[in-house]
């Protein structure tokens, strides 16, 4: 046998560091400190000396204002080694605008003695500043950091929207576990109790009072679990249970909402989950055990079954061997084989879950001591509590990340959000704001019909909009979207696809033109603006893209009576068209009731295939938009609608949902939107275009319509088969209430694609039942669009 040398044995070197990209809110150092600023917004941080501070103009064209006070509110500019050189006014103005989302603000100020009267702040950037420009500083002496991003309502035509602005703060001393600096509460807390690290705290809530749960230090999970009080009082410890809550919930982790709630084994509800900041937990499994650890190796470890049981005996709860929990900030997830997978947290710090009491109930919280897998991010560290009264109000929210490097957003209203209050409790989370889904007294069927032969009324406002401005603004979509921007009249609108450079598609929405280089690109997701600047950056262009989301609230009023409706509101000078003269796809700028009546864009556009028009204001007119088409819609019988009812009628129609019909794996042929590609036309080059071509003259696969046989549903991801091969997927499906006819949009394989062809739905999986169809052309209705054209 021959032996090889030691050295031919060797790896030399030592070993390389494990260095997994992360996004930037889970890449900070433990001396960083990241902040958003939102626009028309404020913050206020604790700065100490030797902290360095950098502020940063996210996408251009937005001021800054800088407030510096001591520990005892007095304000000084020289705590940041600079002058305060421009009037507070900004800052002032946004603390006078009574908007919910600053009431933290204000009162952290007042209760810190920070008195802006008569103040003077750093004034920073400008109306011409790009995206990207920054200011550094080094504080000087312990305080307080107040940085606020002004703006008022945005005129629609001077598109002067106000953006965000991101905070760095770079700690002198970086700080240890524990340490993080909690944010101020969200009311006058009723309970204030620190979990230590490994360790557990039982403790009462009583019924409509709030419990906050935060991450001191972030990546750190917490196990939850909870009994009614009154079956406590009678020997009956019933706590939250799995089984029950998946099973009222239909889904595996509440979220909140309506029908946010955790349940006992009796079917009782004990608790309901108000706000998330986080996003990721887990599925709701078990608290970790003795058992666990015993079996992996570690007899004897602290677990959170032990902590459960010494915490709840205080109140006279048997001990078990192991205890189900909600298990909050930790991050697990079940794969395509149903197998569970867990990794590290999410959370960051001060990232908090508040619950609601629904009966009063003995709780138990956990620090989880688990430092044998990521699930605490290989760092053990605190838990802390907060309740609150009953009496006070929190807004239902979850947290919403418009693209990974994102700080999250909680969900908000929108400005028409109290009006369908009014009409209805069934809301769903829609990238970021509360939308409604149906009406009690109408439901998705009526609200269909009510399109398709009336009028209707339906809250779009969270599409993304983005103010596109600047010399090169034309060249920059032109490049970026599919469609020839430069044919594009002042007034007019263009639907577009936005394509990666392998002709997958980034979006679809509206291009506005509102000047020679001023535009208004409206579409569904922030990946279109951030897939703008990045492009812009990169090319070296002179525009700038700023969002303009929540300056921009839009209310669709869709069907054959809109244009008499709206007719009947909306005022017009000499120099825009009248409504009645407002031609497809174009737009007008008016006013609700007469020349001094409320601003508003009207642009004759929709999402459901029928005439109709997307009605644009600032938010804070939003309800007087709504009360004024609302009642001019009383005599022709205007019905709400929500997204149950606008699936019917936009799959119907043939009109496309990302996520379901289109994603980056899919261009714009494989979408049923080729006719955004104008190869052939469109002389300027553009992002995807070679890869375009070559997969418009190869192509694999085709959208098609659908026709199902029976009344079975199919929906979205449905296998498409013809024998024991999958040749397509359903994308999106519905029945049609006017005959009762299953369709569907799919894509197919280009072999199989042609009309008449048989095919079978699959379910189950796939093979065990199968229900027959036959791809058809699509839309289903109103192929040659005749309807909006109308």
């Amino acid at each position: 046998m021959l032996s090889l040398p030691y050295d031919r044995l060797l790896r030399p070197g030592p070993p390389q560091a494990t260095r997994s990209r992360r996004v930037a809110s889970y890449n900070l150092a433990p001396a960083q400190e990241r902040y958003s600023v939102p626009g028309a917004g404020a913050v206020m941080v604790p700065v100490l000396a030797g902290d360095r501070i950098e502020i940063m103009n996210d996408e251009g064209g937005q001021r800054a204002e800088l407030l510096a006070a001591h520990r005892d509110g007095r304000l000084d500019a020289g705590i940041l080694g600079a002058a305060a050189d421009v009037p507070a006014d900004g800052l002032r103005a946004l603390l006078a605008s009574g908007q919910p989302g600053l009431d933290r603000l204000r009162k952290g100020m007042a209760a810190r003695g920070i008195d802006i009267g008569k103040a003077r702040a750093i004034g920073l950037f400008g109306d011409r500043s790009t995206a990207g420009d920054r200011a550094d500083f080094t504080a000087q002496a312990e305080g307080w950091l107040v940085v606020a991003a002004p703006g008022e309502a945005m005129d629609f035509e001077r598109q002067d929207t106000a953006t965000p602005l991101t905070l760095l703060v770079n700690r002198a001393r970086p700080r240890e576990a524990g340490s993080f600096a909690l944010a101020d509460p969200l009311a006058d807390p009723v309970l204030d109790l620190r979990v230590k690290s490994s360790t557990a705290e039982a403790y009462l809530l009583r019924a409509g009072e709030y419990l906050q749960i935060i991450d001191v230090d972030g990546r750190q999970c917490t196990d939850f679990q909870c009994f009614d009080a009154r079956k406590v009082d009678r020997g009956i410890f019933n706590p939250l249970d799995v089984t029950s809550t998946r099973t009222l919930m239909g889904h595996s982790y509440p979220m909140p909402g309506l029908h946010a709630k955790y349940y006992d084994h009796d079917l009782t509800p004990l608790i309901e989950v108000v706000q998330d900041t986080c996003g990721r937990h887990d599925a709701f499994a078990m608290a970790c055990a003795a058992k666990y650890y015993d079996d992996i190796g570690y007899p004897g470890h602290a677990n959170c079954t032990d902590n459960f049981n010494a915490a709840l005996a205080e109140y006279g709860v048997p001990a078990r061997r192991g205890w189900m929990a909600a298990n909050f900030f930790f991050n697990t997830g079940i794969d395509a084989h149903g197998v569970m997978y867990a990794d590290e947290p999410w959370s960051r710090p001060g990232d908090y879950v508040m619950l609601r009491a629904l009966t009063d109930i003995v709780c138990v919280s956990s620090a989880c001591p688990d430092d044998t897998t990521a699930a605490n991010g290989w760092t053990l560290t605190d838990i802390h509590l907060r309740t609150y009264a009953a009496t006070e109000r929190f807004q239902r929210a979850v947290a919403w990340r418009p693209t990974p490097d994102s700080e999250p957003i909680m969900t908000r209203e929108t400005a028409f959000h109290q009006k369908f209050a009014a009409m209805t409790r069934d809301f769903v989370e829609y990238r970021g704001f509360w939308l409604p889904n149906s009406f009690p007294g109408c439901d998705p069927v009526e609200s269909y019909w009510a399109c398709r032969e009336g009028v209707v009324a339906m809250d779009l406002s969270p599409l993304r909009k983005f103010e596109v401005t600047g010399p090169d603004a034309e060249g920059l979509l032109n490049w970026v979207l599919t469609r020839d921007v430069s044919k594009l009249g002042h007034g007019q609108v263009v639907y577009s696809a936005m394509c990666y450079p392998h002709g997958g598609m980034i979006d679809d929405g509206t291009l506005f033109r509102l000047g020679d280089q001023n535009f208004r690109w409206i579409g569904g997701s922030d990946e279109g603006g951030a897939w703008m600047r990045e492009e812009a950056a990169r090319l070296g262009l002179n525009v700038m893209i700023r969002s303009s989301t929540d300056q921009m609230h839009n209310l669709a009023v869709q069907g054959p009576k809109s244009r008499e409706l709206l007719a009947q509101i909306i005022w017009t000078p000499p120099h825009q068209p009248s409504l009645e003269e407002l031609g497809w796809f174009r737009f007008t700028v008016g006013r609700i009731g007469g020349i001094d009546g409320v601003p508003v864009v009207v642009s004759r556009t929709g999402y459901t295939g029928e005439l109709g028009y997307e009605v644009f204001c600032h938010p804070r007119d939003g309800e007087a938009v709504f009360d004024a088409i609302w009642e001019a819609g009383q005599p022709l019988g205007i019905r709400p609608m929500g997204l149950a009812g606008l699936d019917l009628v936009r799959i119907e129609a043939g009109l496309v949902f990302a996520g379901y019909d289109f994603s980056d794996q899919t261009d714009p042929f494989e979408a049923g939107v080729g006719f955004t590609v104008p190869l052939k036309s469109k002389t300027a080059d553009f992002v995807g275009r070679d890869a375009l071509v070559r997969r418009k003259e190869h192509p694999s696969r085709k959208f098609v319509g659908l026709m199902i046989d029976g009344q079975e549903r199919v929906g979205h991801g449905d296998c498409i088969r013809i024998g024991r091969a999958q040749v397509g997927e359903i994308c999106s499906a519905m029945r049609v209430p006017r005959d009762g006819q299953m369709i569907a949009l799919a894509r197919v394989d280009v072999a199989h694609a042609e009309q008449g062809t048989e095919v079978e739905v699959g379910r189950l999986d796939g093979h065990l039942k199968r229900i027959g169809a036959r791809v058809t052309a699509f839309p289903h209705y109103d192929p040659k669009k005749e309807r909006p054209r109308a």
